[in-house]
């Protein structure tokens, strides 16, 4: 069985999805919801679906901090940031390197780096008149949307499109490609 820890700041729409997609998968199962956000939906999301997560703050994720003993502990195959927001530790890099993956609501390189999440993602898209936007899987490395990439999938983009639209576009490609790289990269299918 692989096993798969994963990361989030907000609401969590993608740890559902993530989360339902693999619920009766036979090789692949989710270990914990970690949080940085202790009023974060996600908690109330992961007691809803019966996944355990647990709150953590800012000095225990810290370098080689107690967050980093607890994921030696659990030793996922894999370690997904959904909607997850601060910058990974060098030392939990060092510790999973090729282990940790992300999502980014753009394109990169365009529209990403610090402060570049959710809704000033879509902003930024909507004000520089971008034709497309879309997803970006990559690693993680030691700085904000640099590591390699996995996967990129692309929607068109109308003049007329709200910075919502583009997030809501986004959204559908997030949910549909998601699960199924994280799926590919522990599987090998």
């Amino acid at each position: 069985m692989k096993h798969i820890v994963l990361f989030a700041s907000g609401s969590g729409t993608n740890v559902e999805n993530i989360a339902r997609y693999f619920e009766d998968h036979p090789r692949i199962a989710i270990s914990c919801v970690l949080t940085d956000k202790k009023d974060a939906y996600v908690l109330e999301r992961c007691n809803s679906l019966g996944i355990p997560a647990f709150y953590f703050n800012r000095a225990s994720f810290k370098g080689g901090g107690l967050v980093l003993q607890l994921l030696k502990s659990i030793n996922p195959d894999l370690i997904v940031l959904a909607g997850f927001l601060r910058l990974i530790p060098k030392e939990m890099v060092q510790a999973f390197s090729g282990k940790i993956i992300n999502i980014h609501p753009a394109l990169l390189p365009k529209y990403g780096g610090k402060g570049m999440y959710g809704h000033y993602v879509h902003e930024s898209v909507k004000a520089h008149g971008e034709k497309e936007s879309g997803i970006t899987i990559h690693y993680v490395n030691e700085r904000y949307d640099e590591g390699a990439v996995i996967e990129q999938q692309r929607t068109s983009l109308d003049p007329e499109d709200s910075a919502e639209e583009i997030g809501r576009k986004v959204r559908l490609l997030e949910h549909k490609h998601f699960p199924r790289v994280i799926e590919e990269l522990l599987t090998g299918n």
